[in-house]
Order: C-alpha cells, then structure tokens, then sequence
C-alpha cells in the first residue's frame, strides 16, 4: 500500500528569523507514523533546516539542481552531490516556475533527474497545464508529453525511486484549486500511462497533488483513490495549517 506524502515547497520565502520560527514549530507536529513528510527550505536554509529536524520525521529537499551531478566549475548552481552532503533526501525537478520563468527546457530536466537520481536523491517529478492548455482541452497531452519526456530517455524503471506531483500551473498561487474530481481524473491518467509500461512501479509510486492545497481542501482531495498526498506551497509557511494538512494525510 503506498503511504501518503506531504512536502511543503517553500519556494523564495524565508529569512534568518522566520525560517528559525518555522523550524521551531514544525518540531512541535504531532507525528502521523503511517505518512513521509519533507519540506524544501531555500538553498541558503538547507543545511539550517536538515540540522534542525534531524531528530524528527522531517526530511529534506532541495528545490533544485544542477544539471551535472559532481561539483564542477559551474558558477551560481548547487550538485546533487553537494546536496546529500548536507543531508537532502529529495530534490524538486520541473516544477512550471523553473519550466516557465527559468528556462528549464525537457532537455535540462531529463539531466537533473539524472543527476539527482545518480548521487541518490528521490527526485519529484512535477508535471502540469497553464490555464490556457486547460481551455483547448490539451491537459492529457502535456502531461504525456513531459512524464514521457523522462521516460523516453531514461527508462520506465527510474520510476522505482521517485514521486510525481501533479500541479495545475493555473492552480499554483492563485487561490484557485483543481476539484477532487478534476485532480484524480489527471492523477489516474499519470498512473495509467506508467502502468502501461510497468504495472507494479504505477501502483506503487506515490503521486501528488499541488496547487493551492489548504486545510479546508485537504481532506476531500486526499481521499480521491490515486491522490497519494500533497506538495503544498503557501500552507507550508504557516507550522499549523501545514501541521493540520499533514494530520488530515494520516487519517
């Protein structure tokens, strides 16, 4: 049976003060010992963050990576390697505000899966449509384009040691929120077109649903049969409410 996942994606927020506030109160969470939870802090937060949680159930991701896995000259970007030196489990791979704004193109993001996956960290997948996509009825389309982008290049089995998240790009910091039926709808076809290719790692890889996931929504989201958890944004900045979602996971 696959266990739920909640991972708060902190995105550019935080400094020194808010970032110690929040470490302090996620200590305090009541632990839901059938559910993983990860949070992924801004790079200059990592090694703060891993410190921190290192005797709770907290694990920890990077929000990115570079595209080769060893240090190397490449000015401004962080190695998968030097990631699980400080103690990251996960990184975030496509994520629509790298894939829109940052210019990560399939080609670079088939190599950052690679390299996390090389050094041993799980990457997460994110896959998801704009809202104009949504309106001319192209949502399958490119979300069979971007999960078989990976697949294409680096083979079904890479699917063994990794997580999806689902993330409607028109969902994604505007307070507006794919239906549990919208949401499963897109999380079956993702497990379909793995299953497709190979049937144990579609039922047992966990696939997420971000885009303005909140308390009120949580509960009637994670129920859906294929919705696995959440990759929260905004919630994850507030202990209590990313506390009240991680509890809703576990029931």
């Amino acid at each position: 049976m696959r266990r739920p996942l909640v991972a708060g994606n902190w995105k550019m927020y935080g400094n020194s003060a808010s970032v110690k506030a929040l470490l302090t109160s996620l200590k305090d969470l009541v632990w839901q010992p059938q559910v993983d939870i990860a949070v992924f802090p801004p790079t200059l937060f990592l090694i703060e963050a891993v410190q921190a949680l290192k005797e709770t159930p907290i694990l920890t991701g990077a929000q990115n990576c570079a595209i080769e896995p060893d240090e190397m000259a490449l000015t401004g970007e962080v190695s998968a390697s030097q990631l699980v030196d400080v103690g990251c489990q996960f990184v975030l791979v496509g994520h629509s505000e790298r894939r829109l704004l940052l210019g990560d193109t399939e080609a670079i993001l088939i190599k950052k899966f690679q390299a996390a996956q090389s050094k041993g960290l799980k990457p997460i997948l994110c896959l998801g449509e704009t809202k104009e996509q949504r309106e001319k009825n192209q949502t399958f389309t490119i979300i069979r384009d971007q999960l078989n982008s990976i697949i294409d290049s680096l083979g079904i089995d890479v699917f063994t040691n990794a997580v999806i998240a689902y993330e409607p790009v028109w969902a994604i910091g505007t307070g507006l929120t794919a239906t549990p039926e919208q949401a499963q709808e897109v999380h079956c076809f993702i497990r379909a077109l793995i299953a497709e290719k190979k049937e144990a790692i579609a039922q047992n890889i966990q696939i997420l649903y971000g885009g303005s996931v909140k308390e009120n929504n949580a509960d009637a989201l994670f129920t859906m049969p294929d919705i696995d958890g959440g990759l929260i944004g905004g919630a994850s900045l507030n202990a209590d409410e990313f506390g009240a979602i991680y509890r809703i996971a576990g029931n």
